[in-house]
């Protein structure tokens, strides 16, 4: 018989356990009931069935697919869930779900692929939506480097660190608590910083940060505001960056009206297009909409005059002597046409 870890109870328990775990099949695991959330331990560990915890609300990250849910999948069903996710406690939805998913999106969506019947759960009690982001937010950080993240990922990372709510020194206790969870060897005192993260008021200091400019991470801020069907043409690299922002100064409904211009179209949106639409902001209509990016808004209209051309010099020199100057040529060729154009009046029709 494999040697199996003892049941898990709270954090300490977690960090205490063997991490080598032995490569036989382990037996399915016993169920338990949900064991209720001490009001002093916010890190007791709690098992609750996968189908309970609903995912979090706009949740902008992209799970894991392919090969690399294949994977997770793989060792979920091999050795458990060894880091226990974190989830809050809300109000029952419509579905009868009273926890969201904070951090582990990606483990629970394997679990359920598994078909484990439960998962180590940390609850948050009392956790307001601004300090939830955080959580959501800074998991994604911790777990992937910035640089490899999607446009619409980028975008949610910078929009918190950028908007009011935001808390530097909430966020710091969050990140050691995320880093302790998932290396139990972490040390603060260890680890230093190589920006200074404390005292970031603006745009630029947050760019240092990850390394953007501050104009860039203004883009950003600007694109979290787009709808969800333009942020994915975005991250597919349909819709360029600059593109977006001129479109999230658009409202959410004519937002949606280019989306259903495109969706049923093979229209491209270029930046001219972008700012002209931009331009309508408040006026704009399905109709208009259309025009604008089928390219018919941006056709010059008719000329009522004839298109200019230069005359040939073989033509002129036939009529007038070298040396004749252009002003003379040109009052002569004009007395020339009033005549001609007099005559073809005056001619009855053929």
């Amino acid at each position: 018989m494999p040697k199996l870890n003892p049941k898990i109870k709270t954090l300490d328990d977690l960090l205490r356990v063997n991490a080598e775990i032995e490569s036989q099949s382990l037996p399915e695991p016993e169920k338990t009931e949900p064991v209720p959330l001490p009001a002093d331990d916010r890190n007791t560990i709690v098992y609750l069935p996968p189908d309970s915890i609903r995912a979090f609300k706009n949740h902008p990250f992209r799970l894991y697919e392919g090969e690399r849910l294949d994977d997770l999948v793989a060792s979920v069903k091999a050795n458990g869930i060894l880091t226990p996710v974190i989830i809050r406690k809300t109000e029952p939805d419509e579905n009868g779900c009273e926890y969201e998913m904070l951090a582990g999106h990606n483990r629970r969506h394997a679990a359920q692929l598994a078909g484990l019947t439960e998962i180590p759960c940390i609850v948050k009690v009392d956790l307001s939506d601004e300090d939830a982001w955080i959580y959501v937010v800074e998991t994604n950080v911790l777990q992937r480097s910035f640089t490899d993240m999607l446009p619409s990922e980028k975008a949610a990372v910078l929009a918190l660190r950028y908007s009011k709510m935001f808390s530097q020194g909430k966020r710091n206790d969050i990140i050691e608590e995320l880093k302790k969870l998932e290396n139990p060897d972490y040390n603060k005192e260890s680890q230093t910083c190589g920006h200074d993260v404390h005292k970031l008021k603006n745009r630029d200091k947050i760019g240092t940060e990850y390394g953007l400019e501050g104009r860039t991470v203004a883009r950003y801020v600007r694109v979290f505001s787009v709808i969800k069907t333009l942020k994915e043409r975005l991250d597919s690299g349909e819709l360029t960056l600059t593109v977006s922002v001129e479109l999230s100064y658009l409202s959410s409904a004519e937002q949606q009206m280019i989306e259903d211009v495109l969706s049923e179209s093979e229209y491209k949106v270029d930046m001219k297009k972008a700012e002209l639409l931009r331009s309508y902001a408040g006026r704009l209509t399905p109709e208009l909409t259309e025009e604008i990016l089928s390219g018919e808004k941006m056709k010059k209209p008719k000329s009522d005059k004839p298109q200019p051309f230069k005359l040939k010099a073989s033509i002129y020199t036939k009529y007038f002597a070298p040396g004749t100057r252009a002003k003379d040529m040109e009052q002569i060729i004009d007395e020339a046409l009033a005549l001609y154009f007099k005559d073809a009046e005056d001619s009855p029709s053929a």
